[in-house]
């Protein structure tokens, strides 16, 4: 489903646990790492398709999340042609994107990569709010980049010099450990047996650790 430029209708999703960091997964068998996507399909709405993704990429459900925020309008990217289909060539130019700030309000062991045949990730881990764009495919830089930009809005930072949002790194640092500032008043997301999220990097399988990556 093409819109009249061109542009496949798509959802983007930044996922948050309790200290602000988020879910940051790797693509199966590639040294990538991305935010879960994926198209709209004829007849849901963008928050229809959000939760559909969300469920198929990383095995969550609409009652492990709140949402906090949305995009106000469509974000676009180009795809280079050496990446689009032969037979399309001409008619696909992009995506554009409807992305959504959600909470976590689940364990980080009810996240399953496997839910699917066909996964998108085969590991995640929390990171910091301010990804790394040098390791997100070039073309979608720019969309990640105002993304993280407009929902930052969403978020209250503490007083200690971590909300960088004025400067959105473009270069790989290690990661922080959990921030010990609380949650905002009004916005903390308990999980279903009142356990607190935790920080971390877990594999496809529940109870797998991720080496790191450096």
């Amino acid at each position: 489903m093409l819109d009249r430029e061109g542009f496949r209708p798509n959802v983007g999703i930044i996922l948050l646990n309790a200290q602000n960091e988020v879910w940051w997964g790797k693509r199966v068998r590639e040294h990538s790492w991305q935010f879960p996507q994926g198209g709209i399909k004829y007849g849901e709405t963008p928050e229809q398709a959000m939760y559909r993704e969300l469920e198929e990429e990383i095995g969550l459900r609409a009652e492990h999340v709140k949402i906090v925020g949305r995009t106000r309008d469509w974000l676009r990217y180009e795809v280079p042609d050496h990446f689009i289909k032969r037979e399309i060539r001409g008619h696909y130019r992009g995506q554009k994107q409807i992305w959504f700030l959600l909470r976590m309000c689940a364990r980080d062991n009810d996240v399953n990569l496997r839910l699917t045949d066909h996964p998108e990730f085969d590991a995640w881990r929390w990171h910091e709010y301010w990804v790394p764009l040098d390791v997100v495919i070039e073309f979608k830089r720019d969309v990640y980049q105002r993304a993280l930009q407009e929902l930052s809005r969403f978020l209250t930072w503490p007083a200690n010099g971590h909300d960088r949002r004025q400067h959105g790194s473009r270069y790989l640092r290690q990661p922080h450990p959990p921030r010990p500032n609380p949650e905002p008043p009004g916005s903390t997301c308990a999980t279903a047996d009142g356990a607190a999220t935790s920080a971390g990097a877990v594999a496809a399988g529940p109870a797998e650790p991720v080496k790191s990556d450096g």
